[in-house]
């Protein structure tokens, strides 16, 4: 099974890079897959790579729903 997780671009690091934070923890991700990310969005990240963009609204009702569920910390599946 896969899971994808949305988190916050914090910072935009070049070379189809940016900065993501989830759970207070940040880990750099691959962008190469999408077009115009800035800093603030919301992506899904799955095993290094943003796969796709999401509005804030949505990021939120879906982490919320992680949580609800009682799993554990997400920021855990970032270190793949």
């Amino acid at each position: 099974m896969c899971l994808a997780i949305p988190a916050r671009v914090t910072a935009l690091c070049g070379d189809n890079q940016a900065r993501i934070e989830l759970g207070g923890v940040q880990k750099e991700v691959s962008i190469a897959l999408l077009d115009q990310v800035a800093v603030g969005d919301y992506v899904i990240v799955h095993v290094g790579f943003a796969i796709g963009k999401l509005d804030e609204a949505e990021a939120l009702r879906t982490l919320a729903l992680i949580n609800e569920m009682g799993a554990p910390d997400t920021a855990m599946d970032l270190s793949a």
